[in-house]
């Protein structure tokens, strides 16, 4: 018989620490974004999301919608099957071809989400070398982390962005014998900063690394066609690229890119890609859709970048503490207590209308948690205006 009290201690620890998490009920409203109708405890109120993923709005794109609505009338709703098994539409060999084309590789592969994508990627690697050591920055994403933790293999951390650490590292795996594979992030979705990818390269290319990166947070948002950081800045010497479809894409699913031997060997040995239902090809019209549409459409993420700009001068000009390091689309406020976080948040929404999840352990170490605000092309200036005159309110309230 299970013992119930087991759970309830935990999450009543949780509670009494600030960090049980509560999932807001939402529903986005189509054509009224960033508007949203929030189902709290009394009745159902119209809202601001502050805190969205979908940073280019294109979950509501006209185009977008048509596709999957078409699809959807072609197909049915469901794939029918793993990918093995009658679950490859050409909606997915379509998706795969235009993800190859995005990163300018010579393949690609859709998972169900880039979490379960970087878990069974890395898994993968460790078992076609078996003498891989992952050399991993300290502020990788938890799908790094748990798929580097699952593969087995050998790993060493390097402090974040560290490359007088990364070195050092990459000396000591070379000296055991091993063949290094660095694993970072363009991106990093917490503190919005960026990572030194070139310096990266330079050193990986000394020491005969591989090099695998994880675009989520930029794919769609930098370079010319949405390609991420890589392609921002010029830089083809990734082996393998992580990215999404549920950000900046505004879909659902994950994907690695890279040689097509790289992925074709990863696609015949990953568990976590082999045995589950493939995505709804109703989905992957509408990632092919949200592709097409922003590589030959910039103004997205040139407001984008205007947006966030702006929003970042005005909180600093109001005096909040916003992430030293942030200088990206993502503004993390810093607020170090668990419980006042969540307190401000609660404020922010039930006097304010306005949504911003708290973010705290596990999410980030324990005493910087945060309040992560991410606009997007639709968030105009006077929902700006607003957001920073109730952060100062719910601040000042908060002790």
């Amino acid at each position: 018989m299970i013992n119930k009290q087991k759970f309830q201690d935990v999450v009543d620890q949780l509670k009494a620490e600030g960090k049980y998490r509560v999932f807001n009920d939402i529903v986005r409203e189509r054509g009224a974004f960033p508007k949203a109708t929030w189902y709290g405890k009394y009745s159902p109120r119209s809202i601001v999301n502050w805190c969205s993923n979908d940073y280019l709005c294109m979950g509501q794109n006209h185009h977008v919608i048509t596709a999957m609505q078409t699809a959807l009338d072609k197909t049915g709703a469901g794939s029918g099957g793993t990918r093995n098994i009658g679950g490859t539409s050409h909606y997915h060999v379509t998706l795969e071809k235009e993800l190859a084309l995005l990163h300018a590789t010579e393949s690609a592969l859709l998972f169900t989400s880039a979490y379960v994508a970087n878990e069974w990627a890395l898994i993968a690697l460790s078992k076609i070398i078996p003498n891989i050591c992952f050399v991993s920055d300290t502020m990788n994403h938890a799908s790094i982390i748990m798929g580097i933790k699952h593969s087995g293999a050998d790993k060493i951390l390097f402090e974040h962005n560290n490359m007088d650490e990364l070195k050092s590292a990459l000396q000591k795996t070379r000296a055991e014998g091993k063949i290094p594979c660095v694993v970072f992030e363009s991106v990093y979705s917490m503190d919005g900063d960026v990572a030194p990818i070139k310096e990266i390269c330079d050193l990986a290319g000394e020491y005969g690394a591989m090099t695998y990166i994880d675009e989520v947070h930029a794919v769609g948002l930098y370079g010319d066609t949405g390609g991420g950081y890589c392609e921002k800045i010029r830089e083809k010497r990734v082996d393998i690229i992580n990215g999404t479809l549920g950000k900046a894409f505004g879909g659902h699913g994950g994907y690695i890119a890279g040689d097509s031997i790289v992925i074709d060997a990863i696609r015949s040995i990953a568990s976590g890609f082999i045995f589950t239902t493939s995505t709804s090809p109703v989905v992957c019209a509408g990632n092919i859709a949200s592709i097409r549409y922003l590589r030959s459409h910039d103004e997205p993420r040139q407001k984008h970048q205007e947006r966030a700009a702006l929003l970042t001068a005005m909180i600093k000009e109001a005096g909040l503490d916003i992430h030293e390091s942030a200088c990206t689309h993502i503004l993390p406020i810093m607020v170090g207590d668990a419980k006042r976080c969540k307190e401000i948040s609660d404020r922010l929404l039930n006097v304010h209308g306005i949504y911003i999840q708290p973010i705290n352990y596990p999410t980030v170490a324990v005493g910087t948690e945060r309040l992560r605000i991410t606009p997007t092309p639709l968030h105009t200036n006077g929902m700006m205006e607003e957001l920073v005159e109730a952060l100062k309110e719910a601040f000042n309230y908060v002790k």
